[in-house]
C-alpha cells in the first residue's frame, strides 16, 4: 500500500468520500472464500506447508510469558520473506490456549471504501482445511454498526488476512472461529469507531490479531530506522505516540518509502482498545526485513516486526493499588511543586527544564493517568489531564501542568501576574472501567467518562461533591457541557467510572 501518512491529519477536518466496492450489501450470496495467494504467498500442498511451518515455528524466537496472549501484531508477507516474524508472535501464544473467536484485521491493498467489511458469507478454505467464521456475530456487527459492511469484493483477493490462517490452524490446538475484518478507510475516525465497537469482545475470551508490514521499499539500513521509531510509537501503547511517529517518518523524506506501516489503520484499532482497556502490555518479538533473505535486495525492502500483547500481572497491580493509594506529604509536595515550577517555568521563559527521574522517589515512577486543576480565588481557571498510563507520574503532572496553564480552550493561557494566585490540584486516576448501569456511579468516588460516536466528556470525582448534584444532573452537565451530546445524551451513550485520589496546595 502506497498511502502517505503526512496527510492523516488533514482527514480529520475534511469529509473524505470513498467508492463502494462491487460487492452490495442488499443480497448476500452463501459462499466460502477461497485461497486468493495460495501457491505464491505459501505452498498451496498441505503436505509441503505444514513442513513449511513446522521449519519457520523451529527457526522462530520463544520468550514465552505466563500470561494469555490477547493481541499480535504480525507481518503479512510471503513466508520466505516474513514467516519467521510471524512465527515469533504466534510462537508466544501457548498452543493449548482456547480463544472462541479469533479477529482478524488488516487494511486494505485493493480496494477503498467507507468503514470496514467483515467476511460473513461463510467460511474460509484453506490448504490446510476449513476455518468456520463466525458468521453469527459477523453479521451482529454489520447490523448493529453503520460502519461495518460486507463487501465481497473486498475480502475476494486480499491476502492481509488469509496468510494468517494457515498459522493459526498449525499452532493452535483447539477450535476457533475467525471474524475477519478489513478497513477500507484512510482515516482517524474509523480506527476509533472500531475500537469502540469491538471493545465488548476484546477480553481473554478472544484473540486480536493485527496485520501489518512495516516501511515499504526504503534501502536496508534506512528501513532499519524507518521501522525502529515506528516501533517505540507502538510500544508506548497508545494511538497519539504511534500517529506521531508515522508523521515523523514521513516528514523526514525517506528515498523511497511509500509508507512506513501499510496497516495502520489496523494497528491504530488496537492501541485505541488498549488505551480503553489499560490492561495490555506490549512486547516486542523479532525485527527483520526483506533483505535478511538470502540474495535479498538490500536497495529496496519491507520492514517487518513481531509484537505480541499480553495481560501484564504488574501492571494490574499498579492499577489496583492505584485505586486505595494514598501519597506521602513529601510526594504530593514534591508533585506540587513540580506543577507549580513548570507553569512558572513555561509562562516566563516559554519552556521547562528537563527532569531527571532520580530526582524522584519510587512511587512517583509508577504510570497513571492524571488531571492537574487551576482555580484563581476560588474559581477554575483552567483543568486538563489524560486517562492513559503510559509515562511516570512525575512527567505525566509536568505535561498536564503546562496543558492546564496554556492548552486550556476555555481561558485565556496564564499570565506571569497570575501565578501567585493560582491554587493548584492533582488528581491521579485509576483505571477507566467501563459500567453496564448507571446505579454502579458512586458520587464523590467516582469520575465519569461518557463517549457517544467522536464526543466525549468527563468529570472528576469531586466535581460531585463540588456542585451538590444528584446522580441526573452530574450525568446530564456532563453529556450536555462536556460532550457536547444533550442533557440526555448519555442515555444512549457509551459510560465509563474511574476514581481518582485528589490532593491540593491549600491541604
Amino acid at each position: 500500500m502506497k498511502t502517505k501518512v503526512y496527510g492523516i491529519f488533514i482527514l480529520i477536518f475534511t469529509i473524505v468520500l470513498f467508492t463502494k466496492c462491487n460487492g452490495q450489501e442488499a443480497k448476500q450470496e452463501l459462499l466460502n472464500r477461497d485461497p486468493a495467494v495460495a501457491g505464491a504467498f505459501y505452498s498451496k500442498n498441505p503436505q509441503t506447508l505444514k513442513s513449511d511451518l513446522e521449519n519457520l515455528f523451529d527457526l522462530a524466537e520463544d520468550k514465552k510469558t505466563d500470561q494469555k496472549i490477547r493481541a499480535v501484531i504480525v507481518p503479512h508477507a510471503g513466508y520466505v520473506y516474513s514467516g519467521i516474524v510471524a512465527a515469533s508472535a504466534y510462537n508466544q501464544i501457548d498452543a493449548k490456549a482456547e480463544y472462541e473467536n479469533v479477529f482478524i484485521i488488516g487494511s486494505s491493498h485493493k480496494t477503498s471504501f467507507s468503514g470496514a467489511s467483515i467476511y460473513s458469507a461463510g467460511n474460509y478454505n484453506m490448504p490446510l482445511g476449513e476455518v468456520q467464521v463466525n458468521t453469527f456475530l459477523a453479521k451482529k456487527l454489520i447490523d448493529e454498526n453503520d460502519f461495518f459492511h460486507y463487501y465481497r469484493d473486498a475480502h475476494m483477493f486480499e491476502h492481509s488476512i488469509e496468510v494468517q490462517i494457515p498459522f493459526l490452524q498449525y499452532h493452535l490446538q483447539q477450535d476457533f472461529k475467525i471474524v475477519p475484518i478489513i478497513i477500507g478507510s484512510q482515516d482517524l475516525e474509523t480506527p476509533q469507531k472500531l475500537a469502540s465497537a469491538l471493545l465488548p469482545y476484546f477480553t481473554e475470551k478472544n484473540l486480536f490479531v493485527i496485520s501489518s508490514d512495516f516501511s515499504h521499499y526504503p534501502s536496508y539500513e534506512d528501513a532499519q530506522n524507518v521501522d525502529s521509531l515506528t516501533l517505540k510509537g507502538i510500544l508506548k501503547g497508545n494511538s497519539a505516540d504511534f500517529i506521531s511517529a508515522l508523521v515523523k517518518n514521513e516528514q523526514k523524506g525517506t528515498n523511497n518509502l511509500a509508507t512506513s506501516c501499510c496497516g495502520w489503520t489496523s494497528v491504530l484499532t488496537l492501541l485505541h482498545l488498549m488505551e480503553l482497556t489499560q490492561n495490555i502490555e506490549l512486547q516486542h518479538m523479532l525485527y527483520q526485513n526483506s533483505g535478511d533473505v538470502s540474495n535479498g535486495d538490500k536497495k529496496r525492502v519491507v520492514g517487518y516486526h513481531a509484537i505480541v500483547g499480553y495481560e501484564s500481572n504488574t501492571k494490574t497491580e499498579i492499577q489496583e493499588k492505584n485505586i486505595n493509594f494514598e501519597f506521602s506529604k513529601e510526594e504530593k509536595n514534591a508533585l506540587l511543586n513540580l506543577a507549580r515550577k513548570t507553569i512558572e517555568e513555561k509562562v516566563k521563559k516559554g519552556k521547562v527544564s528537563q527532569l531527571s527521574a532520580t530526582d524522584f522517589p519510587p512511587n512517583l515512577h509508577a504510570e497513571f493517568g492524571a488531571f492537574v486543576t487551576l482555580h484563581k480565588h476560588g474559581n477554575l481557571r483552567g483543568c486538563i489531564g489524560r486517562f492513559t498510563a503510559n509515562q511516570p507520574l512525575y512527567e505525566v503532572i509536568q505535561e498536564m501542568a503546562v496543558a492546564a496553564a496554556t492548552e486550556d480552550t476555555r481561558f485565556q493561557p496564564v499570565s506571569s501576574v497570575e501565578i501567585e494566585a493560582l491554587e493548584i490540584e492533582i488528581s491521579v486516576l485509576s483505571p477507566m472501567r467501563k459500567i453496564a448501569s448507571i446505579d454502579e456511579i458512586e458520587l464523590g468516588k467516582h469520575g465519569i467518562y461518557i463517549k457517544k460516536g467522536f464526543r466525549s466528556g468527563t468529570f472528576l470525582p469531586q466535581v460531585a461533591s463540588e456542585t451538590g448534584w444528584n446522580l441526573e444532573e452530574f450525568l446530564g452537565h456532563c453529556a450536555r457541557d462536556k460532550a457536547g451530546i444533550g442533557w440526555d445524551g448519555w442515555k444512549d451513550a457509551e459510560i465509563y467510572i474511574y476514581e481518582a485520589y485528589v490532593f491540593s496546595e491549600n491541604e
